[in-house]
């Protein structure tokens, strides 16, 4: 949830629920193996303690909407809402980066600039074409970090109600 904007998440659970509630449904999706926020898409960054500082959730962009149906279904049994139209922000030959997050207190330290180099590894590794991403147009911040490990605009799309940026990272 802290890689989405708290506006982005209440698109998804609307004004009779909490952002507890989100939490919880986000919670139980990635503790679960077949879903775009599964524990098995996620690199984790860990501090000496093993306590996760980090994380960047990434799958080939061809398997988009299978791992997106459980979060489809979970939003309209929790809040009652149908998502079933939202438009996909990946496809195949696309190792799609879903979520990037960094403790607030670990910030400033790298974290994220290894998290996306270790998803530009994976990608290598999976043999899946490039790895993309959106970014919020309201996310300058998020934008300049994307930038300054070498992804570049690649068009425009939506998402959680909000216009990105789709960007991807330029081969070396």
């Amino acid at each position: 949830m802290q890689a989405m904007s708290e506006e982005c998440c209440r698109h998804f659970y609307g004004d009779a629920h909490t952002a507890g509630d989100f939490h919880r449904l986000m919670t139980g999706l990635a503790g679960r193996q077949d879903t775009q926020y599964s524990y098995l898409n996620a690199l984790c960054a860990v501090d000496a303690d093993d306590r996760v500082v980090g994380a960047c959730v990434s799958y080939d962009g061809a398997e988009l909407r299978r791992l997106r149906q459980p979060f489809i279904d979970a939003v309209r049994e929790a809040f009652g809402r149908d998502f079933s139209d939202i438009p996909e922000e990946t496809s195949a030959g696309e190792l799609y980066l879903d979520s990037l997050a960094v403790e607030p207190a670990w910030q400033g330290q790298g974290i994220a600039k290894a998290l996306l180099r270790a998803t530009a590894e994976r990608a290598a590794k999976m043999g899946c074409g490039p790895v993309g991403l959106l970014v919020d147009n309201n996310n300058p911040r998020a934008e300049r970090l994307y930038a300054s490990v070498g992804f570049v605009a690649a068009g425009t799309n939506s998402w959680g109600g909000h216009p990105m940026k789709h960007m991807v990272l330029k081969a070396k």
